[in-house]
């Protein structure tokens, strides 16, 4: 072998073994959420962007939910496992949104806080 060759298998096989199989959703800044989270200042437009398509005011037809208010998903949490759902892994056919692919994880993690801060307006 040159010294070419050796030089080109020396930087593949370090940049191969640099890789792991985290998922990109671990790459998002975990930071802590550091302020208060509330619903319509927070979490509204999580739930607008990503769960309003089936469980809108009329929900389609198989989900019975409806999340378009505040109380709508206060009692999703405290009462229907709204977190769990968004929680699953993915390929589980629990996971909401139904379908995926799965929420961010720093998205996951203002709902949760949200539930943690006491379900705040």
């Amino acid at each position: 072998m040159n010294i070419k060759q050796i030089t080109f298998l020396t930087l593949n096989t370090t940049f191969l073994w640099s890789c792991t199989s985290d998922s990109t959703m671990d790459l998002v800044n975990s930071e802590p959420i550091a302020e208060q989270v509330g619903f319509a200042k927070d979490v509204k437009s999580i739930i607008d962007n990503n769960c309003v398509v089936c469980h809108g005011a009329t929900p389609i037809p198989g989900t019975n939910l409806s999340l378009t208010t505040y109380d709508k998903v206060r009692d999703a949490v405290l009462n229907r496992g709204l977190i769990n759902r968004i929680m699953l892994e993915e390929g589980n056919s629990s996971l909401m949104p139904q379908g995926g692919p799965k929420l961010p994880n720093a998205t996951i993690s203002i709902i949760a806080k949200w539930q943690e801060d006491g379900l705040q307006q």
